[in-house]
């Protein structure tokens, strides 16, 4: 399977570090990649989340393909690439709320950096907490487990494993240990050279710390 509901909310993987998000009256993507086949019109975004610059997360043709020209897009203060439209830099600490024309969808704008890698160095990009309904989902970018995951509260956490670049397996099961979530999905793996991570491994590696922790392994 590819995708999972929980509380109504459709959480779909893309493949690497993409996602696509629907709640009620709501789709949301994250880092398009690679997308095979352009959605219907009514499947676009009418949000569109942009973690970093790297040519795996901010694509432009895969961005053409998702966006609307009503979308609303969020993108990284440091990102270069120039959107038409409703577009929004954000930075780590900033929370976009109901009010802010973004159909009343609570987002959370979180750091999201490596601590002994230098190829996602603080400021550089970030991660989301998008509140759809009654559920938290905590997108984390590229990163590793930084100590400010600590505070991170999300039903669903969906964390990268694939090493080299961002945590591997069992560092990713510690950031899963410490935040707690009900359910966590692996991301950014697989798919490009130095993202090995193998999800059946990450799994029991949180399950070994927290076996109430539902691991789930999509496809993408």
């Amino acid at each position: 399977m590819n995708s999972i509901t929980i509380d109504n909310v459709c959480i779909r993987w893309l493949g690497h570090a993409g996602f696509f998000l629907e709640g009620q009256d709501i789709k949301i993507y994250i880092d398009p990649f690679q997308i095979n086949k352009e959605p219907s019109f009514d499947n676009k975004a009418d949000i569109l989340l942009i973690t970093h610059e790297h040519f795996d997360h901010c694509s432009p043709e895969d961005i053409q393909k998702v966006r609307r020209s009503d979308s609303t897009n969020l993108i990284p203060e440091s990102c270069s690439l120039e959107f038409r439209g409703d577009t929004r830099r954000v930075a780590e600490g900033d929370i976009l709320a109901e009010g802010l024309e973004i159909k009343g969808i609570r987002i959370e704008v979180l750091p999201s950096y490596n601590l002994n890698k230098p190829y996602h160095p603080r400021g550089f990009g970030v991660g989301y907490v998008v509140e759809l309904g009654k559920i938290r989902i905590y997108h984390a970018g590229d990163c590793d487990f930084f100590p400010e995951m600590k505070s991170i509260r999300a039903d669903v956490a969906l964390l990268p494993i694939g090493g080299t670049y961002t945590m591997d397996e069992e560092e990713a099961a510690s950031a899963v240990a410490v935040i707690s979530p009900k359910v966590v999905i692996p991301m950014h793996y697989g798919k490009l050279e130095g993202t090995n991570g193998n999800p059946e491994k990450f799994k029991i590696f949180v399950q070994g710390k927290n076996p109430d922790i539902k691991v789930i392994i999509l496809d993408s």
